[in-house]
């Protein structure tokens, strides 16, 4: 039964793309309702207006551009030329679609074309430097254009003027010629391309990996999936005809590509992915989230794959319960609500006004099968989900859940019986409107979980327009006004004040980067004790060329943006992000999947490899025995002595963020500490807790529920790339 499901699912996701190579709004030859070529040909009607003419050639460009077809793109664009009428909003429209189709040209022939450590990271420099310079020369004539010409609404300064100014900047970094050739006019300042403190830099050591991963958007995972202590990395796309990979770490410093060798041949696609050990066997499994952004054509089944122990999976979607329907979703979280030992599952769906998708919660039976209990549950709304995390924000043991979603977001608490009752808007959690990534965290090491919200902040312009971030204003009068006109949402960071209440602290922290995250997530980077995170950014449009940013945690008083100092700002458009020590050297290493929605939008993944930083750690892998085994939910308190002073760090086992997966395993800072003087791991499932005294700093150890002395890992360190 379980290879004749495992077959089903290969047929059906066959068929999902072969109709894809048509009529997928993102990815299909008929993306814009007519292929470049049928747009084209109508343009050619004598009997058209020319007014309308433009409009053709311009619609064939942007759908040959979104499907890779660069140079075929720009000369419709150029074709549109010849008719644009002579209106300021048309013309400057057309000359930011060419400076934007230009420098995706510049893109592919340079960045994508050649994958170097520093390729695409801002600022940019060295081997980033475009070689085939035609594509940004080109660019900066047509984005000079743009803004020259005289915006006739606030909209357009933001979405068009400012956005062409940000990419003029940089296509002349592209060049190596900024800032000294930028018309000064145009120029932002140096200063923002400045992190705000010194920081060691992370090297993309992806190019010397091996790890072929040229694609569009999609998922990641690190963690130990074969039992061998070297962490693994899976990989997604949402192409639909893209192929989810397994590499291999060999433990040499190397990867292999095991994906035909572990069973996953012919299972495509997939925005997102969680994992943990839903059967309890041992070894961490992984659900496929499919058919997001996609409305009605999104009813993709997503896919359970079962890790047989081996090496190998197995689709067991429909012997578990999990294919009955196919909603679209890109978010789900693994919890134990019931506190029966087992995990059960959450699936936050996308409803929109042709579709009601309405969220599931599908209950673990404990015997390899589900039940969705969402509408007995109080689970069953109708949401356009963004993302989904549980944890236990009352400390009452029951695992409670938040979901990040277009509009009021929800805080489902447990109540213990089996039901949940959204608390958000008593809880004053309801915001961003336009929110994204979401996680439960404890950034001040208080012992109270935090949520952590991303939202959306608005189009490319707005890094333009607050090169400083929001709330800081520029002595020019028109940007000062402008600032303080348009006021994009910003992200949320909501400290738990230990009485279940929050209150958002994020601008008091210093987080007023008015970022897009898609992809996000945290970990200690620096060995400290407080967990930075990273937001993989970005949006569909070409424009949207925008960095990804590290945020760094500074003893959970503020944040520091060290993006730049660091390496960290790639770019390419970032989905699923993994915080994971992948040379067992005790600091965390940064995987990011990268690419965009549509075939032209294809980038490599990176791999930001941690210099160190010179403090401990310890890493603690829990194993549940009346819990369930990955252990998610359990508590982990560990008291050190750093300077003379006491103090504590707390962590909550799970995969941290919503849009990534990191190892369940904890790799945990200690500063300067060289012992651990206490180490208490609570258990929800049955209230009790282990203590271990003055455990030694720098190693990996293994705890398992109930047993009074905890294991050595004998984890190898490696060098990556060799």
């Amino acid at each position: 039964m379980t290879r004749s499901g495992h077959q089903k699912m290969l047929d059906i996701l066959q068929r999902i793309a072969e109709r894809a190579r048509d009529d997928h709004p993102y990815l299909g030859a008929r993306m814009a309702g007519q292929s470049p070529d049928q747009l084209a040909e109508q343009a050619t009607d004598d009997t058209l207006d020319p007014a309308d003419k433009w409009v053709l050639h311009l619609q064939a460009g942007q759908a040959d551009l979104y499907l890779g077809n660069l140079q075929s793109g720009i000369d419709h664009l150029l074709k549109a030329y010849e008719t644009v009428p002579e209106t300021p909003g048309a013309r400057t429209r057309l000359n930011f679609e060419l400076g934007v189709a230009y420098m995706r040209l510049g893109e592919t022939q340079n960045c994508c074309a050649r994958e170097t450590p520093e390729a695409c990271i801002l600022p940019i420099r060295g081997e980033g430097r475009h070689s085939r310079q035609k594509g940004s020369k080109q660019a900066i004539k047509y984005f000079e254009k743009v803004m020259r010409a005289r915006p006739r609404s606030q909209t357009e300064v933001i979405e068009v003027h400012l956005a062409a100014q940000w990419l003029l900047n940089i296509a002349y970094m592209t060049l190596g010629k900024y800032p000294d050739e930028v018309p000064q006019e145009f120029l932002i300042p140096p200063e923002s391309f400045e992190s705000e403190i010194d920081f060691p830099r992370f090297k993309n050591v992806h190019p010397h990996l091996g790890l072929n991963t040229f694609n569009l958007a999609g998922g990641a995972i690190v963690d130990d999936f074969d039992g061998d202590d070297f962490l693994d990395i899976v990989a997604s796309t949402w192409d639909t005809a893209g192929q989810i990979r397994f590499f291999r770490n060999d433990g040499d410093g190397t990867f292999s590509d095991r994906t035909e060798q572990s069973g996953l041949l012919g299972l495509f696609g997939g925005l997102n992915m969680v994992h943990a050990d839903y059967d309890n066997d041992g070894d961490p499994d992984v659900l496929v989230l499919r058919g997001a952004w996609l409305g009605e054509q999104g009813q993709h089944p997503n896919s359970l794959l079962r890790n047989d122990g081996d090496g190998t999976f197995t689709d067991v979607t429909f012997d578990a319960g999990l294919g009955r329907v196919h909603y679209p979703t890109k978010t789900a979280a693994w919890g134990d609500y019931d506190n029966d030992g087992d995990l059960d599952l959450y699936v936050g769906n996308e409803t929109t006004p042709e579709m009601t998708a309405p969220a599931q919660l599908f209950r673990n039976n404990g015997d390899g099968t589900f039940k969705d209990v969402a509408g007995a549950a109080g689970l069953e709304e109708a949401l356009f989900a963004m993302g989904a995390v549980w944890g236990d924000f009352n400390d009452d043991r029951h695992a409670d859940l938040f979901v990040s979603a277009v509009g009021d977001n929800r805080l489902y608490r447990n109540n213990g019986d089996g039901t949940f009752s959204n608390v958000a808007p008593e809880m004053a959690v309801t915001e961003p409107q336009n929110s994204f990534p979401a996680w439960f965290w404890d950034f001040d090491n208080d012992g109270t979980l935090d949520i952590f919200v991303g939202a959306s902040s608005g189009p490319v312009g707005v890094l333009a327009l607050n090169p400083f971030g929001v709330g800081t204003y520029s002595p020019n009068a028109y940007m000062r006004s402008l600032q303080k006109a348009w006021n994009p949402e910003m992200m949320a960071l909501y400290r738990g004040k230990g009485t279940g209440a929050f209150e958002n602290v994020a601008r008091e922290r210093n987080l007023r980067y008015p970022a897009q995250p898609m992809g996000a997530n945290f970990g200690d980077l620096n060995n400290d004790g407080f967990p930075d995170f990273y937001l993989a950014t970005g949006n569909v449009r070409y424009s949207e060329l925008r960095p990804n940013v590290m945020f760094l945690n500074r003893n959970g008083n503020d944040f520091v943006n060290v993006t730049m100092s660091g390496g960290f700002g790639h770019l390419q458009k970032g989905h699923g992000v993994s915080f994971a020590d992948l040379d067992n050297d005790g600091d965390l290493d940064v995987y990011v999947q990268m690419g965009g929605a549509f075939p032209g939008d294809k980038f490599s993944n990176a791999l930001f490899e941690n210099p160190g930083f010179g403090n401990h750690w310890i890493t603690v892998e829990l194993v549940g025995r009346r819990s369930n085994r990955s252990a998610i939910g359990a508590r982990v308190h560990v008291e050190v002595e750093e300077n003379g002073a006491r103090r504590s760090i707390y962590r909550h086992i799970n995969s941290g963020g919503s849009f990534g997966a990191n190892p369940l395993r904890q790799t945990i800072g200690l500063g300067k500490a060289t012992k651990v003087r206490l180490l208490e791991v609570f258990w929800p499932t049955t209230g009790r807790t282990q203590v271990f005294r003055d455990v030694a700093a720098d190693q990996a150890i293994q705890i398992v529920e109930g047993q009074d002395r905890y294991t050595e890992l004998r984890v190898r360190r490696i060098t990556l790339g060799r």
